[in-house]
């Protein structure tokens, strides 16, 4: 350790104080009590997000020792999700808010800076710490008693003010850089989402509307059924492994298939796969020179001119991200895509050379928006790395 830094615990550096609990029937639409909780810590910035609070009944008497204090950090002690755990952000104001029952408030003592110790709990060497403490099979916890011994290396005061100083520089100039690559980002998939739209809307001289049961056979996959399906185990696709556009077989399933079976419940080269629920409507052409199996959650459409596939997928994105494909959809809670309404969907189709234009121009928009979508992605990766490598730096004694 870099000469003049100490190594002591959190619990010796700092005081903790548990969140305020409340009967379920105190939750009022709006009030001056106003409780933080777990969701109220972003995950990625561990800022404060303060878009939608939770309001208890102003008869609740909330202690002074309930409510968030400037300079402190506030943690979600538990949560259904494990990523979750630990979280913190840091209070730079007096809100007069209260912290909620699965919240903890840390207040560093005097020869501890607390944004010193929040970029600190913001760093892996904490992640990992949390990492290996919670307990809970539905919900995880944090106990304070382990939290406590989290070991945390700091050097006199002037140089934690030195080390603030520059991680809250260099952490202001990388967000505003992820914020204009996310933007970029954005721009990107919408110039090329407004592309589509323009091209379906047009409906030039010659173009006709036709269901897709004028133009394709469909159908659905196999039902998932351990008690009556039999036959060999084959892999097969469920709407989980179709995105737009391409296919993800990481983690593809079996199911038991009989070999009569294999002309119904296979997809080949060229057939488009929907989601007919999950994500109704999301779609990719099967690419690969080899059949696959797919399950009931798929509709199988099989054109009877191969062109219109490529020309249907997109439709079919140009209609979702417009919020138009989920007018077709049934179900209040899971929502699906029925064959019925797929077979009654009209699709406009232009002449068959325009139709084959378009079709090129839409490939090279989609590779050019693919490609600008892996820049900005890479340049989004290289700065959490730039910012991970800033805090091991910090910590170390090497900043």
């Amino acid at each position: 350790m870099k000469k003049g830094w100490k190594t002591e615990t959190l619990g010796e550096l700092c005081e903790f104080r548990r969140g305020l609990t409340y009967a379920k029937g105190d939750e009022v639409e709006t009030s001056r009590n106003v409780v933080l909780r777990a969701t109220n810590i972003n995950l990625l910035t561990n800022l404060l997000d303060l878009m939608e609070l939770k309001y208890i009944s102003d008869k609740v008497v909330i202690p002074l020792e309930k409510k968030v204090k400037k300079d402190s950090l506030i943690i979600c002690t538990a949560s259904g999700s494990k990523s979750h755990l630990g979280k913190v952000a840091y209070i730079d104001d007096d809100y007069g808010y209260a912290f909620g029952g699965f919240m903890g408030m840390i207040t560093p003592k005097g020869n501890l800076l607390p944004k010193f110790l929040f970029h600190l709990m913001t760093s892996d060497a904490y992640k990992d710490f949390v990492g290996e403490l919670s307990d809970g099979a539905n919900i995880n916890n944090l106990k304070y008693d382990q939290l406590r011994q989290f070991q945390i290396p700091f050097p006199p005061l002037p140089e934690q003010r030195r080390i603030v100083g520059i991680l809250d520089k260099a952490f202001e100039s990388i967000a505003n850089a992820k914020a204009n690559a996310e933007k970029n980002l954005q721009n990107a998939q919408v110039l090329f989402e407004s592309y589509l739209q323009s091209v379906f809307a047009k409906r030039g001289e010659g173009w006709e509307v036709r269901e897709i049961s004028e133009v394709a056979k469909h159908s659905l996959g196999k039902m998932l059924d351990k008690a009556k399906n039999k036959g060999k185990p084959q892999p097969y696709l469920r709407n989980i492994n179709v995105r737009w556009f391409s296919f993800d077989l990481s983690n593809l399933l079996q199911m038991p298939f009989l070999p009569e079976e294999s002309a119904k419940y296979t997809a080949i080269n060229g057939d488009v796969l929907i989601c007919e629920g999950g994500y109704p409507g999301r779609a990719a052409i099967w690419s690969e020179d080899y059949p696959i199996y797919f399950q009931k959650a798929l509709h199988r459409v099989r054109f009877h001119e191969s062109i219109y596939n490529k020309w249907f997928v997109y439709f079919l994105y140009a209609q979702d991200k417009s919020g138009v494909l989920k007018q077709h959809f049934s179900g209040t809670g899971i929502q699906h895509f029925t064959g019925e309404v797929l077979a009654r969907l009209e699709i406009p189709l232009p002449p068959l050379p325009e139709l084959r234009c378009a079709i090129s121009r839409f490939n090279e928009l989609s590779t050019e928006t693919q490609r600008l979508s892996s820049l900005y992605q890479r340049k989004l990766a290289a700065l959490d790395e730039l910012k991970k490598s800033l805090l091991q730096q910090a910590f170390s004694g090497q900043l």
